[in-house]
């Protein structure tokens, strides 16, 4: 299939690849015909991952079976050098060309279920969990970013995505978590300032819940026990959860949309791209805008006052926004 999809020669890079969203996204964009490096941390199949499994290699194995092709790089995007050299690779094999920067490392799962699991708060926590949840994450972003954008400046076109969420705007899993995606969000609006004259987009993107390969694990396992109320919501969350390679879908629909510099410096949700460009998850499922009452609703196990409500019922985005609103 490369060479022939609709992001045929187009140069990308995702991060954080061998497993979860990130394998999604890279698996979607190989099909669609681009060159895709891939990053992780593992290159070879291992068992040493929570017992997660998954490698670069496998991932890149998988995009090649799909008719992609795929570099896969093993980097720690904790260790500023290695990522130097990951663009420095790209710019040397691909004569500087990089068309889709896909940041998307992170690497604060484990840590998060733990805390959780333990009710520790912000104060309670080990200070190094903000390192945890941010460096390879909302530093990583940043860095990747620079050295992305002094290979697409001088070719005046790109795309940049981070990959946040819903902890942007609320308080979600613990406080280093939620400034780090509050950060990544805000990077995306400051970053596309100064990229937009360059013909560049910034994008935040916020995938809803993904049945990933460790979220599944923990369900398997029935290991999916937090205090409160919060089991029972996970548990329906992930019944109605997306795959990893919808996000995928909405990543390669971005880099093909010929008015992506429309939505530069928002943040985009992966159920409102499709419903954009009218698509379903690889497993045919049709995921509710997150705003809509009937999501809301089948999350909190109203099921059947769910079936009555109808789709376009939703609540109006500037209103969720005021109801986070910080100024007194």
């Amino acid at each position: 299939m490369s060479g022939s999809g609709p992001l045929s020669g187009r140069v990308c890079i995702v991060t954080g690849a061998s497993r979860g969203i990130g394998k999604g996204i890279a698996l979607q964009l190989g099909e669609a015909g681009a060159t895709v490096y891939i990053t992780g941390r593992t290159l070879k199949p291992n068992t040493d991952n929570n017992g997660v499994g998954g490698s670069l290699l496998e991932t890149a194995e998988e995009i090649e079976s799909r008719g992609g092709k795929c570099i896969p790089v093993q980097c720690d995007h904790s260790n500023d050098d290695e990522v130097q050299k990951l663009f420095n690779k790209v710019k040397t094999e691909q004569n500087g060309r990089l068309d889709i920067l896909v940041n998307n490392a992170f690497s604060a799962g484990p840590a998060l279920a733990t805390n959780m699991r333990a009710e520790l708060r912000w104060w309670e926590e080990n200070v190094d969990m903000w390192d945890v949840c941010n460096r390879v994450s909302l530093r990583g972003q940043y860095l990747a970013a620079v050295y992305a954008a002094r290979l697409m400046v001088p070719a005046k076109q790109g795309l940049i995505i981070n990959v946040s969420s819903a902890g942007g705007l609320m308080h979600f899993f613990s406080v280093p978590y939620s400034i780090g995606k509050s950060g990544s969000d805000r990077m995306a609006s400051e970053c596309s300032i100064d990229l937009k004259k360059h013909n560049i987009a910034y994008v935040s993107l916020w995938p809803g819940p993904t049945r990933t390969e460790h979220v599944l694990k923990l369900q398997a396992e029935d290991s999916l026990e937090f205090p409160g109320d919060e089991t029972k919501m996970l548990s329906r969350v992930i019944e109605i959860g997306e795959t990893i390679e919808f996000s995928g879908k909405a990543v390669v629909c971005l880099a093909s949309d010929p008015n992506i510099m429309k939505k530069t410096g928002k943040i985009l949700h992966t159920a409102w791209i499709a419903d954009e460009f009218r698509f379903h998850d690889v497993n045919g499922r049709h995921h509710l805008n997150p705003f809509c009452l009937k999501r809301m609703l089948l999350m909190t196990g109203h099921t059947w006052l769910a079936s009555v409500m109808p789709e376009f019922v939703r609540i109006p985005s500037w209103l969720i926004a005021a109801m986070f609103h910080k100024f007194y």
